[in-house]
């Protein structure tokens, strides 16, 4: 037993000097390094303040909130807005119509500024692809209040473009946004165009990195671009791409909000209600806190099981991950 103690003794002290060592070499990086902390100390407490305190709130999915009595004081529900949330009608309509627009979203939208990127890169002339390079970046930079305005008077079946180029070729107008069919594509290509340029920045900066010995001794051995973009610059590339696409995984539940809600209208409403326009509704506009509250962190839970799925998944296959 005499044993055993100083042997616990020696593991304790050796514990205590290693953690003393690590704080006193903390201490001293951040005197030597100070202006780099205070560089960070922005950052941090934004997510202090934006993203950490809020979560005190996540209690509310769980009592029956009481504005008079707080969230200190309301009364514990435990499950109950979740089960409500469970066997509400429309459950199934909100799962489906969110996966529905974020799968869309995801098969289209991931690939395509990939794409981009890969095309942009074999463009020789320096001035032409620095021109493309800014006509793709600016529709990112329209808000989304005047890119849904933008895209309702194109779509009018009355005056819009898209309208009047169909009936040049003898094909009747079409009430796009009204037709619930078509929302779904609407949302999803429009989101393409204004985001593909943007997103396909990160893939222009891995690509410029890609050893060019390697297209050398491609093209030494006869390789054409196509050949050259997917033996060469695809598998350089890879670590960004399975980064991206798992953290993309990770918002799979998570469609924007402000733009399905300014498309969204009585007629193509079956289509266009997902869960964060939902939350909207019970939460501000029914001032049902708890429930929608509830909503929300169901849908966090999702995303977050989906994130570490994805990263599990491609460290098997692709023998990438994100952590």
């Amino acid at each position: 037993m005499e044993c055993l103690a100083a042997s616990l003794n020696r593991k304790e002290c050796a514990y205590m000097k290693t953690k003393g060592g690590f704080w006193s070499r903390l201490a001293k990086n951040m005197r030597k390094n100070w202006i780099l902390y205070v560089m960070i100390l922005p950052p941090v407490i934004y997510y202090l303040v934006f993203a950490y305190a809020p979560m005190y709130g996540i209690q509310l999915a769980f009592k029956n909130y009481r504005v008079k009595s707080g969230i200190w004081g309301s009364p514990w529900v435990g499950l109950d807005h979740f089960k409500r949330f469970f066997k509400s009608y429309n459950f199934g309509l909100l799962i489906k119509n969110t996966i529905g627009i974020s799968l869309y979203s995801l098969l289209v939208g991931f690939p395509i500024p990939i794409i981009f990127a890969l095309m942009l890169n074999y463009i020789k002339n320096k001035y032409l692809q620095k021109s493309v390079q800014m006509v793709s970046y600016a529709p990112y930079f329209i808000s989304t209040v005047v890119m849904c305005g933008m895209i309702a008077i194109f779509l009018d079946p009355d005056t819009g473009v898209v309208n009047a180029l169909r009936n040049l070729f003898g094909l009747k107008s079409v009430n796009f946004l009204s037709n619930p069919k078509m929302f779904k594509s609407i949302y999803v290509w429009t989101g393409v165009w204004q985001g593909m340029g943007w997103s396909s920045i990160i893939y222009i900066s891995a690509l410029s990195g890609v050893d060019y010995q390697l297209h050398e001794a491609a093209i030494v051995d006869g390789a054409s671009k196509v050949k050259r973009m997917w033996h060469v610059d695809l598998p350089s590339i890879k670590p960004t791409i399975v980064m991206l696409l798992i953290l993309q995984m990770g918002s799979l539940m998570s469609v924007g909000f402000e733009k399905v809600f300014l498309l969204q209208n009585t007629l193509n409403k079956q289509s266009a209600s997902v869960i964060s326009t939902y939350v909207y509704e019970v939460g501000l506009m029914n001032n049902d806190y708890g429930y929608s509250t509830a909503i929300d962190l169901f849908n966090s839970v999702i995303n977050l099981i989906l994130i570490v799925a994805a990263n599990q998944i491609c460290k098997k296959v692709a023998d990438e991950s994100l952590f």
